[in-house]
């Protein structure tokens, strides 16, 4: 047998749905995957647009908002994005997930709705309504990720962990576009309208998902029973190290996305044309770049297929840092590098649905933390890049993400092709033995 290949995988996923949790996985033909794409908007729109994708940003600063006081306030409004796993378990509970991706998607458009109505965006109630919104559109969030989990086919959860990331980057640099087009074009309003309506719209895609029926597990104690040993079959067993590892490694984190503005200057290119291939057109060749992964065979483990792609995402970042510094460098690497950060990031989601296994009762709550783990690389490599271009100038950025993300990705890669050629998530592994 090919050494990459996934070892029982898809096997064991179909495995575990003929047992107790059969309802909650779909036939393999009713699958859907695509409409992914459609139902992280919420998150997509809200983290990725208008909290961290320059909005708030733009709109406060014509209220007259100092950049200190701007990044405080975002800062304050991405906290979800990271702390979500605290409060996201309650989508496996009571409600199917599906029905909690409904309401925590209108719940999420009405809030930010609500904010944006607000005279000030930087007032106490602005903020309240916009967090409470960052907050509801996470269960978005784990949501989705139970349900990618509740999958049968291996096929299926690629497709879908692909369409899942080029929705929430597509959706979300189309919406920075619209929303700063339109600022000051309407009434502020009119724009809140506008923004509610992409962050719910979509999300109505739920009602045609797969049904996600509840598993019914009788009492409190035998349902926390269950929860107690899926969360040991996944994180409590040396299987989940590789996997931590994976999540938590400096490879592939995109971390310089934010960064390679700044160097710009430094390579000839003005802001206007920065502002095109870092905005909406990077949005788009990332979600180019994840629709891509989706053509990768099942077959080959998902950790194998990151750690490749990661590396090819370390050679286009390599143009940036070898290349001379003419506008040319620039807008080759940092094309390559963007779309290839899209087919790291679809690949991601690969090696975490492979990771959770199956979603069993708490898939949402298990998905959350190890999504939640794939934040950290993102911090540390935007500080390592950071020394990196103090130090060394603009090629300095590019050169940091190379040396110690390559490093990162050859050293898993080794791995999972010689003695983790047999590893599977914890959980599929669990439900086999």
């Amino acid at each position: 047998m090919n050494e990459i290949q996934a070892v029982g995988s898809e096997a064991a996923v179909q495995n575990d749905s003929t047992g107790p949790d059969a309802s909650d996985s779909s036939p393999p033909g009713s699958e859907r995957p695509w409409i992914y794409g459609l139902l992280i908007a919420p998150s997509a729109v809200v983290a990725n647009g208008v909290v961290q994708g320059g909005v708030l940003g733009y709109l406060l600063s014509e209220q007259g908002v100092g950049p200190g006081t701007q990044s405080h306030l975002i800062g304050l409004l991405a906290l979800p994005t990271s702390l979500y796993f605290l409060w996201s378990p309650i989508t496996d509970f009571f409600v199917r997930r599906r029905t909690w991706l409904l309401l925590g998607g209108i719940a999420a458009a009405v809030l930010m709705a609500l904010g944006f109505h607000q005279k000030s965006l930087s007032s106490a109630a602005a903020l309240a309504f916009m967090l409470a919104s960052a907050c509801c559109s996470q269960l978005v969030v784990s949501s989705c990720g139970g349900m990618m989990g509740a999958m049968q086919s291996e096929r299926s959860r690629r497709v879908a962990g692909s369409f899942y990331q080029a929705g929430s980057m597509g959706l979300g640099a189309l919406s920075v576009s619209i929303l700063l087009w339109l600022s000051p074009r309407i009434s502020r309003d009119l724009l809140a309208v506008i923004a509610a309506a992409l962050i719910g719209i979509p999300v109505l895609a739920a009602v045609f998902a797969p049904a996600q029926p509840e598993i019914s597990t009788g009492s409190f104690r035998h349902t926390m029973a269950r929860v107690w040993t899926e969360f040991k079959g996944t994180f409590l067993h040396w299987r989940a190290l590789p996997y931590t590892l994976c999540m938590t490694f400096p490879m592939a984190s995109g971390s310089a996305v934010g960064l390679l503005t700044g160097a710009a200057k430094s390579y000839g290119v003005n802001g206007d044309k920065v502002a095109w291939i870092n905005g909406l057109l990077g949005g788009l060749l990332m979600a180019a770049g994840s629709f891509v992964a989706s053509l990768f065979p099942a077959r080959f483990r998902a950790p194998v297929v990151y750690m490749i792609v990661a590396l090819v995402n370390v050679a286009a970042m390599s143009i940036l840092w070898l290349g001379p510094l003419r506008p040319l460098t620039y807008f080759a690497g940092v094309t390559a590098y963007l779309f290839t950060v899209g087919s790291c990031y679809a690949m991601f989601t690969a090696v975490v649905l492979e990771f959770l296994g199956s979603s069993g009762k708490s898939g949402s709550g298990r998905y959350s933390i190890i999504n939640s783990l794939g934040n950290i690389p993102v911090l540390y490599m935007l500080q390592i890049d950071g020394w990196g271009g103090d130090h060394f100038g603009a090629r300095g950025i590019a050169g940091a993400e190379c040396v110690v993300g390559g490093i990162g990705a050859a050293l898993l890669l080794t791995y999972f092709l010689t003695l983790g050629r047999n590893v599977r998530g914890a959980s599929e592994a669990l439900a086999t033995s």
